[in-house]
């Protein structure tokens, strides 16, 4: 007998070539007990290495966009190019520096391998700069020392030292410029923490670094390899063995391999990192860098202010994919087209209840179910938030018709329309539009005008001693006009009695409401009356007019020829 392998089976043997990440010998770690009660150090890396990850790498004019948006979100620290490896990031160099380009209390930042040749050219890129980040690094983990240079721990320590002594060198040449020193163990995830801090401190040596003149250590997740717990732990580590942590701005430059930069970077914060280089909306190579957005909004549900401005995230959004030519993705968790937006009955109907309750409310804290955020703080309207589809209920119904037509249908009356809503969603398998929604409202209780319309009214005077008020009724019903007169204690009640007498239509009301929609002159009247029939169902019809009366009785009209269907 032949047997079919399950899938589990054929890929059961395909973990057994991986080797878990050793864990750090921390057992005393303070991060976990830390939270994160200011915003870090913000370095964007958008014009270097998230450019470097493009298919099309930009050219002058999105760079330039990009540079004018990030100065506008308030970014300090810019990296802008690797000058001594693309003639396009020399010539962007040189065109904001004697452009006059960069404002007052903005560096730039340029990055450079440990080469004399490429160090020389990168001084070169940023000659006349009032103040640049000089970005130096060398590979220092295990795998690549094997694999890819061949050489021991102390070759990989010499090519950083003397990297380090050149750049001090031609600092002292220029000293029109403030240079600062940066300096990345790249691929410091895969490299022993005893090591990473070996090199670092040489390199905080040969600088000279001090309080007064610290050096940028730079910790790159250069390929996410563990859980950001364990990064976390790294970067205590790191921070707790350091002979000289007062000379040192320790940086944070996490990729997302792993799908986690963001919990990584975060965690890292809280191990005592002072800085975090990253992209909008992460953009880098492979799976990218960490998303200064997420890490920068989720700042702001805490409390904490972000000290970038992202006030208008429609616009960030719309530069960020002119000058990447890639998407922003939908589901983004603060940028995306759907992420403030509900499909789900119970929460649309959560938030419309939420937004209620916070409109009277004076106590100024956002508590909104399903929106960790508000909406309008990031540029965006309310307008968006609960959109109709075939899995959407009453609540966000009644929501899309009182926010855009100021139509305030009763809790009965939003069960029974949102079963015509599922009927037109579930036909045409698509999104419903708010004014899909007017429309299908319309047509099933303003509009409806068949076998009866109601053409005029009069009341007849009542003399002092009448309780009963009498209404004549012009009506046309199958296309034949007639006049119906009937009494009551007031309008309605006068109406259904001329129905009864001269229509043979019987309906008793259960229930009536009634607002005003619009404001001033244009103000209309909405009427909503819930009648019974004789055949004991319960509907629903609506009026609407400018004078009241007229509403209610449209609205009677309008259960009429619903209950005659």
């Amino acid at each position: 007998m032949n047997h079919i392998a399950t899938p589990a089976a054929a890929t059961s043997a395909k973990h057994e070539k991986y080797v878990p990440f050793a864990p750090v010998k921390l057992t005393d770690r303070q991060w976990p007990n830390r939270t994160i009660e200011k915003a870090p150090v913000w370095c964007s890396v958008d014009l270097r290495d998230g450019n470097q990850a493009l298919i099309e790498p930009m050219g002058p004019d999105r760079k330039r966009a990009m540079f004018d948006a990030l100065l506008k979100m308030g970014f300090k620290e810019i990296e802008i190019g690797f000058p001594a490896a693309s003639q396009t990031d020399f010539d962007f160099c040189r065109e904001i520096i004697e452009g006059g380009k960069i404002p007052d209390g903005v560096t730039i930042q340029v990055l450079t391998q440990a080469r004399e040749e490429l160090i020389r050219r990168t001084f070169d890129g940023i000659k006349g700069a009032k103040r640049a980040i000089v970005h130096l690094y060398n590979s220092t983990s295990e795998l690549q020392r094997r694999v890819v240079f061949g050489l021991d721990r102390q070759g990989i320590v010499d090519i950083a030292v003397a990297g380090t002594k050149l750049i001090k060198q031609l600092a002292a040449e220029h000293p029109e410029t403030e240079i600062v020193l940066q300096y990345s163990p790249e691929s410091f995830t895969g490299t022993e923490l005893e090591f990473a801090l070996e090199i670092c401190e040489a390199v905080m040596e040969t600088w000279g670094a001090d309080a007064a003149n610290k050096v940028i250590l730079n910790l790159p997740a250069t390929v996410e390899m563990s859980t950001p717990n364990i990064h976390a732990d790294q970067i205590e580590w790191f921070c707790r063995n350091m002979k000289n942590r007062d000379a040192a701005i320790i940086s944070l430059h996490p990729h997302n391999d792993r799908g986690t930069g963001v919990a990584a970077a975060e965690l890292g914060m809280l191990a005592g990192a002072d800085r975090v280089e990253g992209t909008l909306f992460g953009n880098g190579e492979r799976t990218g860098n960490v998303d200064v957005i997420t890490l920068a909004l989720n700042l702001l549900t805490q409390g904490v202010d972000p000290e970038l401005r992202i006030d208008d995230i429609n616009e960030i959004v719309r530069v960020a994919e002119y000058c990447t030519q890639l998407p922003v993705h939908p589901r983004h968790p603060y940028a995306g087209e759907l992420v403030f937006t509900a499909f789900s009955g119970s929460h649309q109907d959560a938030i419309n209840k939420g937004l209620k309750a916070l409109a009277k409310s004076n106590h100024g804290t956002w508590e909104v179910p399903y929106l960790p955020i508000d909406p309008q703080d990031l540029g965006r309207s309310y307008e968006a938030v609960i959109r109709i589809n075939s899995q959407s209920g009453k609540g966000g119904i009644a929501y899309v018709l009182e926010k855009d037509y100021g139509i305030q249908i009763p809790r009965r009356l939003q069960i029974e329309f949102s079963k015509t809503v599922q009927r037109i969603a579930d036909e045409t398998g698509k999104e419903l539009a708010p004014a899909d929604i007017h429309n299908a409202f319309k047509a099933e209780y303003l509009d409806i005008d068949a076998p009866l319309a109601l053409i005029e009214h009069s009341t007849e005077p009542r003399g002092p001693n009448s309780g009963a008020r009498v209404l004549n009724v012009v009506v046309s019903r199958d296309g034949v006009v007639s006049t119906l007169k009937g009494s009551g204690k007031g309008p309605i009640d006068a109406f259904l009695d001329a129905l009864r007498q001269g229509a043979g239509i019987d309906l008793h009301v259960v229930d009536y409401r009634e607002h005003a929609v619009g404001e001033g002159e244009d103000a209309q009247a909405c009427a909503y009356v819930e009648v019974k029939t004789n055949d004991e169902r319960t509907l629903f019809g609506v009026g609407m007019d400018a004078d009241i009366v007229t509403a209610s009785l449209r609205a009677l009209v309008s259960a009429a020829n619903r209950a005659s269907r």
